[in-house]
């Protein structure tokens, strides 16, 4: 089965964005590209051909994507207006971000718990280290 991707970039106050998508094999996942200024066309290429493999894709969803078909210029210009207008992005995109940044969160809630424990531990450490000193009388 093939596979396709996407590249969106758009303004998302305060920067712009890029949100690179792809379906493959039924699934479909999304990265969110930071770019800071209003990028070139050159820039986003330059970018994409730099970072690729260091691209943090989403966990995949299950996805259908629907044949794709020509879309009048007219209305396509419309639909772009719109989505301008909207400043949205669309919801699967949203989701798979949304699931995203849930799991780095977690991921950083275990680290910071575990520096925790091991900081308490060498604190305890020290501190019994400290009574037994004291007791043999140095």
């Amino acid at each position: 089965m093939e596979g396709s991707c996407s590249l969106t970039v758009l303004f998302e106050a305060p920067f712009w964005i890029g949100l690179y998508e792809r379906w493959e094999q039924g699934q479909y996942s999304v990265c969110k590209l930071t770019f800071g200024a209003e990028p070139k066309d050159v820039e986003v290429y330059a970018f994409l051909l730099e970072n690729w493999r260091r691209l943090a894709f989403s966990p995949a969803l299950p996805a259908v994507q629907g044949v794709q078909r020509r879309i009048n210029p007219k209305r396509m210009q419309r639909e772009i207006q719109a989505q301008l207008q909207n400043k949205g992005v669309g919801t699967k995109a949203q989701q798979a971000l949304q699931l995203q940044r849930e799991e780095h969160k977690l991921e950083r809630k275990q680290r910071s718990r575990t520096q925790r424990e091991e900081a308490r531990q060498r604190q305890f450490a020290l501190r019994q280290e400290k009574k037994k000193a004291k007791h043999r009388g140095r």
